[in-house]
């Protein structure tokens, strides 16, 4: 069967699953609910394009468009070729496909993907290619065949803006949720004073503008068959931001760093919030206004440099804050907790640690100070 209201999916790391589904029900998603690697949530295709251009914290937005059973391959081979695939795809787009089998009698997922190329390319005219631009998920679980279209291409961390990166640079959907899990909500300033690349400092400023993450970059489900550009034109103009007086602040001993972050929020349409600067810890300096979110992602062994060296940055980091920075809030990202422990900051037992970059990070915050 195939469907016109399908169940949407939006991945995330594990360990963030409820961050998400609290914007996915801020962005007035009905019926969304927090499961293993993401957010399910139902909808039609201008509900997808509106969760691509507006979920921040969403990896990649997955619809499950159609289903049936297979018990065995012969079986598989003749509903694949019976599916109206190009109710969903196009045959002018190729298409790659991957395959999972779990509790299944189908157990080869490679036997399984021969057959569902053969069907595409024989019935529906479909090309197959690995470098195709639609990625087909195949999921075949207690012999049920779910088929799955990624809608996003690009990972959704890739807003269109950061062409200048640094070492290790945060990603921006991990941002957006570590920003949430801090309490942020676009209504106070937001200080980093180890900015690398800016992305804690433009992710808050777009946030306090109200501006749609995914605005500036082009999706997967532009290919399929039920894009329509005009409709999808008229949401995306619908999302214009707004004016905030807000102004956030980023700083790094590092002066490419800091060249880098000024060009991404330029590029980013928040160049006219943000101020970034060259300087040590030692120099930063509390801007004037209302308290509001220190967010920091320092250096940390595994990543960057000498984890022995790094103790008097962290030293020095949190000495500085709990000096200039009476009642802020603090958020620090590291891999080390004995790092973390070094800036003698009152971290709160609510500590948040996902998998990043190969590592295991561990966000760390404070009440204010």
């Amino acid at each position: 069967m195939i469907d016109t209201t399908f169940e949407i999916f939006a991945t995330a790391p594990p360990g963030l699953e409820p961050l998400l589904l609290a914007q996915v029900q801020a962005a007035g998603f009905a019926g969304a609910q927090a499961v293993p690697g993401g957010v399910t949530f139902p909808g039609d295709w201008p509900d997808v394009w509106r969760a691509n251009l507006q979920l921040r914290g969403a990896g990649r937005i997955l619809v499950r468009f159609g289903s049936f059973l297979a018990f065995h391959l012969a079986q598989l081979d003749k509903r694949s070729r019976k599916f109206s695939w190009t109710d969903t795809l196009r045959i002018d787009v190729p298409v790659r496909v991957e395959v999972t089998t779990k509790a299944s009698k189908i157990y080869h997922a490679g036997a399984a993907q021969q057959r569902i190329e053969t069907a595409l390319r024989e019935e529906a005219g479909i090309t197959i290619a690995a470098d195709a631009p639609l990625t087909l998920k195949v999921r075949i679980d207690d012999n049920t065949v779910t088929l799955s279209v990624d809608t996003s291409g690009e990972s959704l961390h890739k807003r269109g803006h950061k062409e200048a990166v640094g070492k290790a640079p945060m990603r921006e959907t991990l941002a957006s949720l570590f920003l949430a899990h801090c309490g942020y909500t676009g209504t106070e300033p937001v200080v980093d004073p180890m900015c690398g690349s800016g992305t804690f400092v433009i992710e808050a400023a777009e946030i306090a503008r109200g501006l749609a993450p995914g605005r500036s970059r082009d999706f997967a489900f532009q290919q399929l068959a039920s894009y329509d550009a005009a409709a999808f034109a008229r949401l995306r103009d619908a999302m214009p931001g707004r004016d905030t007086a807000l102004r956030f602040y980023g700083s790094d001993r590092d002066t490419g760093a800091v060249r880098n972050a000024t060009e991404n929020a330029a590029r980013a349409g928040v160049g006219d919030l943000t101020t970034f600067a060259h300087h040590a810890i030692s120099d930063l300096a509390r801007p004037a206004g209302p308290p509001g979110l220190i967010m920091v992602n320092p250096p940390y062994g595994a990543r960057i440099g000498n984890r022995n060296l790094l103790f008097p940055l962290y030293g020095a980091l949190g000495a500085t804050l709990k000096e200039r920075f009476r009642g802020w809030r603090v958020g620090l990202v590291t891999s080390e907790p004995g790092l973390a422990k070094a800036t003698a900051l009152p971290f709160l037992p609510d500590r948040l640690s996902v998998p990043h970059g190969g590592l295991k990070v561990t966000l760390f915050k404070t009440a204010p100070l």
